[in-house]
């Protein structure tokens, strides 16, 4: 929530409460945040309050009060109201005002070291020094989720997420750039993979049901300490990368939970054409319809099992074995087999690599 939304939201309140209406200048005079339409002192009244020593003045019609911070005027406060309890009112806006400021400011600082943490832009020392500074913890066991929609900069999906985690003061919520939404989790001691992957896939439902977005998550190993955080948005980063390479019909992924797609992801591009030229030669995966590879990828699912493939595809068990036939004659595999299964698999897997490489 931007700092001019929770000056309004602040002086409405106290509207309410007071019955005055109440206008915050910027440092040209110009209306920062109001919660009435009424004329504006004469300039020269206010250059002179400016100009003055005085801390608040006011009138029968109005008060002008002070905001400072670091004794920088940054804002005047004018109370418009004649009751004698005006004066007080004011002077309590204020107080919660530069409240506000310095809890928007302190927050956005931790954001900002957050971010650099998590971009190694600060040596060992620096990290727990700031932290000390900022009253953020060195020592807190962390998970950092990587939160990606189908929008840049989607505020409906960082809305959520915000008000899911409002309650938790120690958890962070940021972004280094517009790809996607960075949640730094701090957990408890009896916390470990299992809660962050139950973390992840609850974000994926309230995203789906509160913003009527489609998401992906991705989750690191579990970070010991404030150092490790660095490396744990690498393993955020590359699940997320990984998952949606080789696991296209997921929408959570785990850094300690990418199986065979982390091996083939780290191969050279070189190789993995050879492996591929080498299995189908002159043939090509797309050279397969659509409806041919959904029965090879349920076929997979039920572990080879042809009759329960056949049934949830309602698909005669023979129309199954003839298209195997087919395509044992084409690219002299036999999916049947277990060996022969693995190899188109893997292929399979191969070739999403090898398009994702050529488009990134």
């Amino acid at each position: 929530m931007k700092l001019q939304h929770i000056l309004q939201t602040c002086l409405e309140d106290w509207k309410n409460i007071s019955g005055l209406d109440f206008c915050l200048l910027d440092e040209e005079n110009r209306i920062y945040v109001s919660t009435c339409d009424r004329r504006l002192p004469a300039l020269q009244r206010l250059s002179d309050f400016r100009d003055s020593s005085a801390l608040c003045i006011s009138n029968t019609d109005c008060g002008f009060y002070k905001i400072l911070e670091n004794e920088h005027l940054l804002y005047i406060l004018i109370v418009w109201g004649k009751t004698e309890a005006a004066p007080t009112i004011g002077e309590l806006a204020v107080c919660q005002i530069n409240s506000l400021i310095t809890a928007y400011a302190e927050k956005n600082d931790k954001n900002t070291f957050m971010q650099n943490v998590l971009l190694e832009r600060y040596p060992q020392m620096e990290i727990f020094n700031r932290a000390k500074k900022l009253h953020i913890s060195t020592s807190a066991r962390r998970g950092v989720f990587l939160v990606e929609t189908r929008q840049h900069k989607d505020e409906n999906a960082l809305a959520t997420i915000r008000n899911i985690f409002s309650a938790r003061t120690r958890d962070f919520i940021t972004a280094v750039d517009d790809s996607g939404i960075i949640v730094i989790r701090e957990l408890q001691p009896s916390e470990g993979i299992k809660e962050l992957e139950n973390i992840a896939c609850m974000l994926v439902d309230m995203l789906n049901t509160e913003a009527m977005t489609p998401a992906w998550v991705s989750y690191s190993n579990i970070a010991e300490d404030i150092n490790h955080l660095a490396g744990a948005y690498k393993e955020a980063r590359t699940a997320l990368e990984v998952g949606k390479i080789f696991y296209a019909d997921k929408n959570v992924f785990g850094y300690s939970r990418l199986g065979i797609g982390r091996l083939i992801y780290q191969l050279p591009v070189e190789i993995c054409e050879m492996f591929i030229e080498e299995i189908f030669q002159n043939e090509t995966l797309d050279s397969i319809d659509q409806e041919t590879l959904n029965i090879i990828r349920t076929f997979f699912e039920n572990n080879l099992n042809l009759s329960e493939t056949s049934r949830q595809l309602y698909v005669h068990r023979n129309t199954l074995v003839y298209r195997f036939e087919k395509l044992q004659k084409k690219f002299g595999l036999d999916l049947r087999s277990f060996e022969d299964a693995l190899t188109f698999k893997l292929a399979m897997m191969v070739v999403d690599y090898i398009h994702y490489s050529r488009t990134h």
